[in-house]
């Protein structure tokens, strides 16, 4: 282990490095922003990694989700993910689900998580996962991205509100279409979120807690927002 992981134990150190092995962190979406949340923690250590889609590889993925390839078209993304990654790592215990994000099987799994990672790309799913989180006392760390643009922050239960919440959407969002976007904007905002995981995990560094990061990749500006949310959570 101590080959595999040197450069990082020099800075996390061996309790920090332990810490990444007895987790169970749940990534919900595996498309360009999973793709690269799941390959930086696989490599990073974490000890049991599950992965949740319910989409299957189409061409147009391609562009930014960058844990497949052509041969992969038309299989299950959780599944194929999970395969994958444990060619990386074989000491990560990697697995996927085929399953819609309220489904009983994925409320199981961020039940016995320590983390969870929303790496979705629409607001509905997003409002059922934090529900989720949050009944099931979770932290959840939240990525969104479109075109150039992306966000990230983290939700604490008892120290943060719901994600709906912190951010004020509203309940009745409207189904849009999955967001355009250019495939390096999910690679800078995957890599943040997988930062911010490991952070949260070993204890060390500052988190992203009542505070969202914008990210402008047009004009390679981020911008870190205070925010606390509504008096009333309605979580």
């Amino acid at each position: 282990m101590f080959e595999r992981y040197l450069r990082q134990v020099e800075v996390l150190g061996f309790e920090g490095q332990e810490k990444l092995r007895r987790a169970k962190v749940v990534v919900v979406g595996v498309g360009g922003l999973g793709s690269v949340v799941s390959l930086y923690l696989t490599a990073a250590g974490v000890g049991e990694l599950v992965l949740v889609d319910n989409g299957y590889l189409e061409l147009s993925n391609l562009n930014r989700q960058i844990l497949y390839n052509e041969e992969d078209l038309g299989k299950p993304k959780a599944l194929t993910a999970a395969e994958k990654l444990s060619k990386l790592n074989s000491e990560v215990r990697v697995r996927g689900i085929q399953a819609d994000v309220g489904s009983e099987e994925v409320v199981d799994e961020v039940r016995s998580a320590t983390l969870v990672i929303d790496c979705l790309d629409n607001w509905r799913s997003r409002l059922i996962l934090d529900k989720i989180a949050w009944d099931s006392k979770k932290p959840l760390i939240h990525g969104g991205i479109s075109e150039f643009y992306g966000q990230v922050t983290t939700i604490v239960p008892e120290v943060t509100t719901c994600l709906k919440c912190l951010l004020g959407i509203d309940e009745k969002v409207r189904e849009e279409k999955p967001p355009q976007v250019l495939g390096p904007t999910p690679g800078v905002v995957g890599a943040i979120e997988a930062m911010e995981a490991i952070k949260y995990l070993t204890g060390r560094g500052e988190l992203l807690i009542n505070k969202l990061l914008v990210i402008d990749l047009k004009r390679m500006e981020f911008t870190t927002l205070k925010i606390f949310g509504r008096e009333n959570c309605t979580c």
